[in-house]
Protein backbone atom coordinates (compact mmCIF):
# COMPACT_ATOMS: atom_id res chain seq x y z
CA UNK A 1 0.00 0.00 0.00
CA UNK A 2 2.99 2.26 0.87
CA UNK A 3 4.19 1.61 -2.36
CA UNK A 4 0.96 2.92 -4.17
CA UNK A 5 1.01 6.11 -1.75
CA UNK A 6 4.33 6.81 -3.39
CA UNK A 7 4.41 6.74 -6.48
CA UNK A 8 0.87 8.33 -6.83
CA UNK A 9 2.29 11.28 -4.68
CA UNK A 10 5.27 11.85 -6.80
CA UNK A 11 2.70 11.43 -9.79
CA UNK A 12 0.71 13.91 -8.44
CA UNK A 13 3.94 16.25 -7.27
CA UNK A 14 4.80 16.17 -11.29
CA UNK A 15 1.95 16.47 -12.67
CA UNK A 16 1.20 19.51 -10.80
CA UNK A 17 4.18 21.27 -11.24
CA UNK A 18 3.82 20.97 -15.09
CA UNK A 19 0.36 22.09 -14.95
CA UNK A 20 1.81 25.12 -13.24
CA UNK A 21 4.66 25.70 -15.82
CA UNK A 22 1.87 25.38 -18.75
CA UNK A 23 -0.74 27.44 -17.27
CA UNK A 24 1.55 30.38 -16.83
CA UNK A 25 3.23 29.79 -20.47
CA UNK A 26 0.62 28.54 -22.39
CA UNK A 27 -2.52 29.97 -20.63
CA UNK A 28 -1.61 33.59 -20.12
CA UNK A 29 -2.94 35.70 -17.27
CA UNK A 30 -5.49 37.07 -19.83
CA UNK A 31 -7.44 34.39 -20.11
CA UNK A 32 -6.66 33.79 -16.32
CA UNK A 33 -8.26 37.01 -15.34
CA UNK A 34 -11.52 35.67 -16.90
CA UNK A 35 -11.48 31.94 -15.51
CA UNK A 36 -14.52 32.77 -13.15
CA UNK A 37 -16.96 34.04 -15.58
CA UNK A 38 -15.20 31.34 -18.88
CA UNK A 39 -15.22 28.05 -16.64
CA UNK A 40 -18.48 28.62 -14.53
CA UNK A 41 -19.92 28.48 -18.63
CA UNK A 42 -17.66 26.43 -19.81
CA UNK A 43 -18.62 23.58 -17.15
CA UNK A 44 -22.60 24.38 -17.77
CA UNK A 45 -22.36 24.43 -21.75
CA UNK A 46 -21.00 20.78 -20.96
CA UNK A 47 -22.31 19.08 -17.74
CA UNK A 48 -24.31 16.55 -19.73
CA UNK A 49 -20.87 15.44 -21.77
CA UNK A 50 -19.13 15.35 -18.44
CA UNK A 51 -21.89 12.65 -16.80
CA UNK A 52 -21.53 10.71 -20.21
CA UNK A 53 -17.50 10.57 -19.73
CA UNK A 54 -18.01 9.73 -15.97
CA UNK A 55 -20.36 6.88 -17.09
CA UNK A 56 -18.36 5.45 -19.47
CA UNK A 57 -14.89 5.70 -17.10
CA UNK A 58 -16.77 3.71 -14.49
CA UNK A 59 -17.67 1.08 -17.18
CA UNK A 60 -14.14 1.03 -18.20
CA UNK A 61 -13.33 0.64 -14.71
CA UNK A 62 -16.01 -2.52 -13.88
CA UNK A 63 -14.86 -4.25 -17.66
CA UNK A 64 -11.19 -3.91 -16.31
CA UNK A 65 -12.13 -5.80 -12.93
CA UNK A 66 -14.81 -8.02 -14.22
CA UNK A 67 -14.86 -8.15 -18.08
CA UNK A 68 -11.58 -10.47 -18.30
CA UNK A 69 -13.44 -13.18 -17.53
CA UNK A 70 -16.41 -12.55 -19.77
CA UNK A 71 -13.98 -11.77 -22.76
CA UNK A 72 -11.98 -14.99 -22.48
CA UNK A 73 -15.71 -16.39 -23.05
CA UNK A 74 -16.85 -14.65 -26.22
CA UNK A 75 -13.85 -12.49 -27.20
CA UNK A 76 -11.47 -13.64 -30.32
CA UNK A 77 -7.95 -14.35 -29.31
CA UNK A 78 -5.94 -11.85 -31.91
CA UNK A 79 -2.37 -11.89 -30.24
CA UNK A 80 -1.34 -14.13 -32.85
CA UNK A 81 -2.86 -12.95 -35.75
CA UNK A 82 -1.13 -9.63 -35.06
CA UNK A 83 2.35 -11.73 -34.53
CA UNK A 84 1.80 -12.73 -38.17
CA UNK A 85 1.53 -8.90 -39.17
CA UNK A 86 4.37 -7.92 -37.38
CA UNK A 87 6.52 -10.75 -35.95
CA UNK A 88 9.58 -9.43 -33.75
CA UNK A 89 9.11 -5.95 -34.49
CA UNK A 90 9.06 -4.59 -31.42
CA UNK A 91 12.21 -6.87 -30.26
CA UNK A 92 13.64 -4.94 -32.98
CA UNK A 93 12.98 -1.39 -31.91
CA UNK A 94 14.25 -2.64 -28.10
CA UNK A 95 17.13 -3.50 -29.78
CA UNK A 96 18.09 0.11 -29.92
CA UNK A 97 17.14 0.68 -26.24
CA UNK A 98 19.88 2.72 -24.14
CA UNK A 99 19.28 4.00 -20.57
CA UNK A 100 18.52 7.27 -21.56
CA UNK A 101 15.82 6.32 -23.87
CA UNK A 102 14.53 4.19 -21.53
CA UNK A 103 13.98 7.17 -18.90
CA UNK A 104 12.53 9.45 -21.37
CA UNK A 105 10.26 7.23 -22.59
CA UNK A 106 9.24 5.67 -19.80
CA UNK A 107 8.74 9.35 -18.23
CA UNK A 108 6.47 9.98 -20.82
CA UNK A 109 4.83 7.25 -20.58
CA UNK A 110 4.34 7.79 -16.76
CA UNK A 111 4.10 11.15 -16.55
CA UNK A 112 3.80 12.96 -19.86
CA UNK A 113 0.51 11.03 -20.30
CA UNK A 114 -1.08 11.87 -16.94
CA UNK A 115 -0.19 15.76 -18.03
CA UNK A 116 -1.18 15.19 -21.64
CA UNK A 117 -4.91 14.34 -20.50
CA UNK A 118 -5.53 16.75 -17.78
CA UNK A 119 -4.00 20.29 -19.24
CA UNK A 120 -6.23 20.66 -21.99
CA UNK A 121 -9.13 20.37 -19.80
CA UNK A 122 -7.90 22.82 -17.39
CA UNK A 123 -6.90 24.99 -20.30
CA UNK A 124 -10.01 24.84 -22.26
CA UNK A 125 -12.48 25.33 -19.11
CA UNK A 126 -10.94 28.84 -18.72
CA UNK A 127 -11.12 29.24 -22.91
CA UNK A 128 -13.66 31.85 -24.08
CA UNK A 129 -15.18 29.62 -26.25
CA UNK A 130 -16.77 26.61 -25.37
CA UNK A 131 -16.03 24.36 -28.01
CA UNK A 132 -12.93 22.89 -27.67
CA UNK A 133 -14.25 21.79 -23.73
CA UNK A 134 -17.05 20.34 -25.28
CA UNK A 135 -15.54 18.46 -28.17
CA UNK A 136 -12.44 17.14 -25.65
CA UNK A 137 -14.65 15.56 -23.41
CA UNK A 138 -16.76 13.68 -26.52
CA UNK A 139 -13.63 12.64 -27.69
CA UNK A 140 -12.62 11.59 -24.57
CA UNK A 141 -16.15 9.18 -23.94
CA UNK A 142 -15.80 7.58 -27.30
CA UNK A 143 -12.21 6.68 -26.64
CA UNK A 144 -12.88 5.29 -23.33
CA UNK A 145 -16.25 3.56 -24.44
CA UNK A 146 -14.66 1.84 -27.73
CA UNK A 147 -12.00 0.81 -25.89
CA UNK A 148 -14.14 -1.18 -23.49
CA UNK A 149 -15.72 -2.89 -26.42
CA UNK A 150 -12.74 -3.64 -27.66
CA UNK A 151 -11.59 -5.34 -24.68
CA UNK A 152 -14.22 -7.53 -24.33
CA UNK A 153 -14.07 -8.46 -27.86
CA UNK A 154 -10.71 -9.12 -28.17
CA UNK A 155 -8.45 -11.06 -26.34
CA UNK A 156 -4.90 -9.57 -27.03
CA UNK A 157 -1.40 -10.15 -25.52
CA UNK A 158 1.14 -7.50 -24.99
CA UNK A 159 4.61 -8.50 -26.65
CA UNK A 160 6.29 -8.36 -23.57
CA UNK A 161 3.52 -11.29 -22.30
CA UNK A 162 4.18 -13.28 -25.46
CA UNK A 163 7.48 -13.55 -26.19
CA UNK A 164 9.11 -12.55 -23.15
CA UNK A 165 12.87 -14.09 -23.92
CA UNK A 166 12.70 -11.31 -27.03
CA UNK A 167 10.93 -8.63 -25.47
CA UNK A 168 11.89 -7.23 -22.02
CA UNK A 169 9.55 -4.95 -20.00
CA UNK A 170 11.59 -2.12 -19.66
CA UNK A 171 9.23 0.27 -17.77
CA UNK A 172 9.17 -2.40 -14.65
CA UNK A 173 12.53 -3.08 -15.20
CA UNK A 174 13.53 0.59 -14.63
CA UNK A 175 10.53 2.04 -12.82
CA UNK A 176 9.67 -1.18 -10.64
CA UNK A 177 7.34 1.17 -8.08
CA UNK A 178 5.10 2.04 -11.47
CA UNK A 179 4.14 -1.37 -11.58
CA UNK A 180 2.24 -1.36 -8.04
CA UNK A 181 0.25 1.52 -10.01
CA UNK A 182 -0.51 0.30 -13.42
CA UNK A 183 -1.59 -3.14 -12.21
CA UNK A 184 -4.39 -1.45 -10.68
CA UNK A 185 -5.60 -0.30 -13.62
CA UNK A 186 -4.47 -2.88 -16.75
CA UNK A 187 -5.12 -6.27 -17.48
CA UNK A 188 -2.56 -7.83 -19.97
CA UNK A 189 -5.11 -8.90 -21.98
CA UNK A 190 -5.97 -5.18 -22.88
CA UNK A 191 -3.57 -4.27 -25.36
CA UNK A 192 -5.71 -3.87 -28.41
CA UNK A 193 -5.98 -0.75 -29.60
CA UNK A 194 -3.84 1.01 -27.20
CA UNK A 195 -5.75 3.52 -25.77
CA UNK A 196 -2.81 5.50 -23.82
CA UNK A 197 -2.07 6.29 -27.88
CA UNK A 198 -5.54 6.86 -29.28
CA UNK A 199 -6.05 9.65 -26.10
CA UNK A 200 -2.57 11.06 -27.10
CA UNK A 201 -3.18 11.85 -30.30
CA UNK A 202 -6.64 12.96 -29.44
CA UNK A 203 -5.27 15.63 -27.77
CA UNK A 204 -2.69 16.24 -30.41
CA UNK A 205 -5.48 16.47 -33.09
CA UNK A 206 -7.37 19.05 -31.20
CA UNK A 207 -4.35 21.00 -30.19
CA UNK A 208 -3.92 21.89 -34.03
CA UNK A 209 -7.54 21.91 -34.71
CA UNK A 210 -7.96 24.91 -31.83
CA UNK A 211 -4.34 25.96 -32.20
CA UNK A 212 -5.53 29.60 -32.55
CA UNK A 213 -6.41 29.35 -28.87
CA UNK A 214 -3.04 28.38 -27.42
CA UNK A 215 -0.49 28.71 -30.34
CA UNK A 216 2.51 26.82 -27.96
CA UNK A 217 0.25 24.11 -26.64
CA UNK A 218 0.18 22.40 -30.27
CA UNK A 219 4.05 21.79 -30.58
CA UNK A 220 3.97 20.10 -27.19
CA UNK A 221 1.15 18.26 -27.01
CA UNK A 222 2.61 16.68 -31.33
CA UNK A 223 5.83 16.64 -29.08
CA UNK A 224 4.44 14.40 -25.96
CA UNK A 225 1.87 12.06 -27.92
CA UNK A 226 3.87 11.30 -30.45
CA UNK A 227 6.59 10.09 -27.33
CA UNK A 228 3.68 8.05 -25.35
CA UNK A 229 2.76 6.20 -29.14
CA UNK A 230 6.40 5.29 -29.52
CA UNK A 231 7.22 4.43 -25.71
CA UNK A 232 4.52 2.18 -25.89
CA UNK A 233 5.85 -0.26 -28.63
CA UNK A 234 9.85 0.83 -26.90
CA UNK A 235 8.76 -0.25 -23.76
CA UNK A 236 7.02 -3.49 -24.97
CA UNK A 237 3.55 -2.77 -23.41
CA UNK A 238 2.25 -2.87 -27.11
CA UNK A 239 2.34 -4.02 -30.65
CA UNK A 240 2.51 -1.21 -33.62
CA UNK A 241 -0.68 -2.87 -34.64
CA UNK A 242 -2.38 -1.52 -31.57
CA UNK A 243 -0.99 1.85 -31.97
CA UNK A 244 -2.21 2.26 -35.83
CA UNK A 245 -5.62 1.13 -34.41
CA UNK A 246 -5.21 3.73 -31.63
CA UNK A 247 -4.44 6.71 -34.04
CA UNK A 248 -7.69 5.39 -36.16
CA UNK A 249 -9.59 5.38 -32.82
CA UNK A 250 -8.26 8.88 -32.45
CA UNK A 251 -9.31 10.12 -35.72
CA UNK A 252 -12.60 8.68 -35.55
CA UNK A 253 -13.44 10.32 -31.99
CA UNK A 254 -12.40 13.86 -33.06
CA UNK A 255 -14.51 13.80 -36.57
CA UNK A 256 -17.42 12.31 -34.15
CA UNK A 257 -16.95 14.96 -31.53
CA UNK A 258 -16.68 17.83 -34.39
CA UNK A 259 -19.80 16.85 -36.34
CA UNK A 260 -21.69 16.44 -32.52
CA UNK A 261 -20.84 19.81 -30.89
CA UNK A 262 -21.43 21.06 -34.47
CA UNK A 263 -24.64 19.76 -34.54
CA UNK A 264 -25.91 21.39 -31.45
CA UNK A 265 -24.84 24.62 -32.48
CA UNK A 266 -27.16 24.85 -35.59
CA UNK A 267 -29.41 23.48 -33.16
CA UNK A 268 -29.06 25.94 -31.02
CA UNK A 269 -29.11 28.26 -33.89
CA UNK A 270 -25.77 29.61 -32.90
CA UNK A 271 -23.18 29.99 -36.04
CA UNK A 272 -20.60 27.03 -36.40
CA UNK A 273 -17.50 29.76 -36.48
CA UNK A 274 -18.69 32.45 -34.25
CA UNK A 275 -17.64 36.34 -35.13
CA UNK A 276 -14.21 37.34 -34.50
CA UNK A 277 -13.10 33.56 -34.17
CA UNK A 278 -12.21 31.13 -35.91
CA UNK A 279 -11.18 27.26 -36.02
CA UNK A 280 -8.06 25.95 -37.55
CA UNK A 281 -9.05 23.10 -38.91
CA UNK A 282 -7.70 23.01 -42.33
Amino acid sequence: MSAIVDVLSSLTAVVLALHVLAVLGIVGRDKLSLARTTVRRNVTRSWGVFVVLAVVLALNKIVRDVGVEISWLIGARITGFIYAIEGTFVASVQSLATPELTWYFGWMYVYGYVFLLTFPVVAYAVEPDWRPLRELLVAYALNYGVGVVCYVFFVAYGPRNFMPELVESLLYVHWPDVQTLTSRVNRNTNVFPSLHTSLSVTVALLARRHRSAYPRWFPVAVLVAASIAIATVYLGIHWLTDVVAGVGLAVGSVAFARRYVERDLLEENEPVAPPGRTVDDD
